[in-house]
């Protein structure tokens, strides 16, 4: 019976490296805390539309990071 577990372990392992390689190493809600905060802060005090700078900045750092957004 540990055979199964053993097959699906392996199985999980290889289908696991080449989604790695296209994924981001963090999740996107950690990415780039920085622009974040400066983003929602202004959107916050001053609406989406006036804060177009910030979103733009916090969307070129997520993609640094590799995301696609």
């Amino acid at each position: 019976m540990s055979s199964p577990p053993t097959q699906q372990k392996e199985g999980s392992a290889t289908s696991a490296p080449p989604s790695t390689d296209t994924k981001p190493k963090k999740k996107i809600c950690c990415a780039c805390p920085e622009t974040k905060k400066l983003r929602d802060e202004c959107i916050v005090q001053h609406g989406e539309d006036a804060c177009t700078k910030w979103i733009e900045a916090h969307k070129i750092c997520l993609r640094s990071e590799g995301f696609n957004v």
